[in-house]
């Protein structure tokens, strides 16, 4: 009897537990349902469809005369699954492949691939890498080879497909077009117009079919929205040349960098933006955006005081200013001129011979009492605030005012020859732009396009900042300080026979970034115009020396960059209204064409008809016609003690021709003289060295 009770109560146990236990279950798979049940659905269904990316293509950057600056290009890597392919399909066909790999990629003989290939197919791999980075045309081609021309599934061929962006022209403008890397930091343009630029993806659904093959389900595909097209201001021949010309006198000084900024006087289009760092090795790259960094200007802020006095009618250019013999001490300071010597003169010879007394004296003597009406010139020109440049990057440039907590008594002096104050190169580009466009301001700008398959969706036009800085007096004595500097001033090695200069040099001792001013870095610079009457470009130039260089001053080395740069681009412009015109008015019947070893152009000239009359037997000359269309030899000028001109010479001629003035020749590229890194008319140091850029 107790045996029966026992097993009735073991049976009920047993069952009660069985109960307990599938009501368990039960509460738990429902839990399960509840809240698992969607992520599982999920990840189940993930196991047999998936969404696929499709990327939307970036777009270009051209130049708006068409040529593209940036593009986006495939690149495969293709690996091979040796596993899904057969053996006697592998032996038929593994000599053949090998061969056509071979002479597809040229860097290894057939028998190296073959060996390779019977390795990976002896491991059985199944993500063995034959190769990276194939150009589309290469990956076409290697795709359509025996074995691998049954896909992935019967021929193991797996490609791997990415974009990858390059600048055709390399570095030339590469800070200011940029540089786009997936997952990487986003410079210049691409970075600023990423969102045109980028397009928006495409998407697809896809489901696992028998074998593991992915197929596209029907009617699922999101196409992608390609990105934009960019049409940028810059012109790549006035780019380049600008390019080598600075990089020829970074080079031949060892300079730390040097930036250059060329506008269109009347749009406030940038033609060209140079920015070359100084590496660790010695070479220069487009490191750093330095015409957007604000730094102590120097004497090229002097038109800027000038500007001031001018629009406010306490002087006139033809004034006389005392510049006490070039030193001046104001409260416990003492302030000196580069050159010493100055004494009474006229403000505008004041200018061009770049006096700091003269100009830190004029400042304090009609300011001193009155500081914030300086400042509000100075905001008046927006020097104060950003440009507004369309590209990234800009800092804020630093304008002390009264209230400011670093102001003292020599505050305004300082700042009224381009100290104690600091601009970018594009702020001052942009203010003496304005003076050469008859006291208009224009916003500068890099973008004038943005284009979708081809047509235009968006135009920028040029933008007015200020309809005029100053009324037509000023602006007209400006002009005529400007042009006086490259008359009888600082920059008059650089004055050219054929088209005028007018422009400012500046040099500023600089302390910042951990340098001190007893370090003796200097910034050297020119900003200028050309041609003077009717002017078409300007052009700034700002160079930082290596400390305690022997060449610093803006006019040794900031100024022949400009001269260089401005002589390229007229050679080769089309459209210039006065220069080439004036010397037919002239009626001296110049061709312009410079010749060397002169005597070899007589069967040249005869074979073209002409009467060739050498009047020299001088090295170089210059081609002329007479009124009866004559045409003979006229020497060119070639001043004992001055380098001369070569541009446009053969090497043998342009080596003679400076080795006999006793200057160590550097040769660069071949062809004829394109640069030549010392300005025509500079004073011979004998053993100095001269850079020729060759093209």
């Amino acid at each position: 009897m107790n045996i029966k009770k026992d097993i009735r109560f073991r049976v009920y146990v047993a069952f009660s537990c069985i109960c307990v236990l599938g009501i368990a279950i039960i509460l738990k798979a429902a839990a399960i349902q509840i809240n698992e049940g969607p992520e599982l659905r999920r990840m189940a269904k993930e196991m047999h469809t998936r969404t696929t990316l499709l990327p939307a293509e970036r777009g270009n950057i051209y130049t708006e005369g068409g040529q593209l600056l940036c593009s986006s290009i495939p690149q495969f890597d293709v690996h091979v699954d040796f596993s899904v392919i057969q053996k006697d399909t592998f032996n038929k066909y593994v000599d053949t492949l090998s061969v056509c790999i071979s002479e597809l990629f040229g860097d290894a003989p057939a028998s190296a691939y073959k060996k390779q290939l019977m390795a990976g197919f002896k491991k059985q791999s199944r993500y063995w890498l034959l190769c990276k980075n194939l150009p589309y045309y290469q990956y076409q081609s290697l795709r359509s080879f025996p074995i691998f021309n049954k896909g992935k599934r019967r021929g193991g061929f797996i490609e791997d497909p990415r974009i990858k962006r390059i600048n055709p022209y390399g570095m030339l403008a590469y800070r200011t077009i940029g540089l786009w890397r997936e997952n990487s930091q986003t410079i210049g343009m691409e970075k600023t117009y990423d969102t045109v630029l980028n397009g928006e993806n495409g998407s697809r659904v896809e489901q696992k079919a028998t074998g593991g093959v992915w197929v596209p389900v029907e009617g699922s595909e999101v196409d992608a929205q390609n990105g934009k097209d960019l049409v940028t201001t810059l012109d790549i021949g006035i780019q380049d040349v600008a390019e080598h010309a600075m990089l020829s006198v970074l080079q031949q000084y060892e300079c730390l960098y040097g930036t250059c900024i060329v506008m269109e006087v009347e749009t406030g289009k940038i033609r060209a933006l140079v920015n070359l760092g100084r590496q660790k090795n010695g070479t220069y790259w487009e490191d750093f955006n330095y015409a957007m960094i604000p730094t102590e200007p120097g004497s090229t802020f002097k038109l800027v005081t000038l500007l001031a006095l001018l629009k406010d009618k306490y002087i006139n250019i033809n004034d006389k200013v005392n510049a006490q013999g070039g030193v001046m001490k104001f409260g416990r300071l003492t302030l000196r001129d580069s050159h010493l010597g100055l004494g009474v003169l006229s403000i505008k010879d004041a200018f061009a011979h770049s006096s700091n007394v003269a100009m830190a004296k004029l400042g304090y003597q009609y300011y001193g009492s009155k500081p914030e009406k300086y400042i509000e010139h100075l905001h008046d020109l927006h020097l104060n605030e950003r440009t507004g440049i369309d590209l990234a990057g800009e800092r804020k440039p630093l304008v002390k005012t009264p209230k400011s907590k670093s102001w003292s008594a020599t505050t305004l002096p300082w700042m009224a020859y381009g100290y104690e104050i600091q601009i970018s190169p594009l702020h001052t580009c942009m203010v003496y732009n304005a003076v050469a466009n008859n006291g208009k301001m224009m916003r500068p700008y890099l973008i004038s396009e943005v284009r979708e398959y081809g047509k235009a969706v968006k135009t920028i036009k040029p933008k007015v900042v200020e309809e005029s800085i100053a009324d037509s007096s000023t602006i007209r004595q400006l002009k005529e300080c400007m042009r006086e500097v490259a008359v009888s001033g600082t920059a008059k090695h650089i004055q050219g026979p054929f088209y005028s200069i007018a422009g400012k040099t500046g040099t500023a001792q600089v302390a910042d970034k951990g340098i001190k001013y007893s370090d003796g870095v200097y910034q050297g610079s020119f900003v200028g115009y050309f041609p003077a009457e009717k002017p078409k470009y300007t052009i700034a130039v700002v160079i930082r020396t290596k400390p305690r260089s022997g060449a610093y001053y803006g006019g040794t080395i900031a100024a022949p960059v400009f001269r260089m740069i401005a002589d390229k681009v007229f050679a080769g412009s089309k459209g210039w209204d006065g220069p080439l015109d004036s010397i037919a008015m002239l009626n001296k019947n110049i061709i312009p064409a410079k010749l060397a070893g002169v005597s070899s152009y007589n069967v040249l000239l005869r074979a073209l008809g002409k009467q060739a009359q050498f009047e020299t037997d001088e090295y170089i000359g210059q081609l002329v016609a007479d009124s009866n269309k004559n045409v003979y030899v006229k020497p060119a000028s070639i001043y004992k003690g001055q380098v001369p001109d070569v541009n446009g010479l053969g090497l043998k001629d342009a080596v003679y021709l400076l080795e006999k003035e006793g200057l160590q020749v550097t040769v660069r590229g071949k062809g004829k003289v394109q640069v030549q890194s010392i300005a025509p008319g500079t004073k011979i140091v004998k053993g100095q060295s001269i850079t020729l850029q060759l093209s």
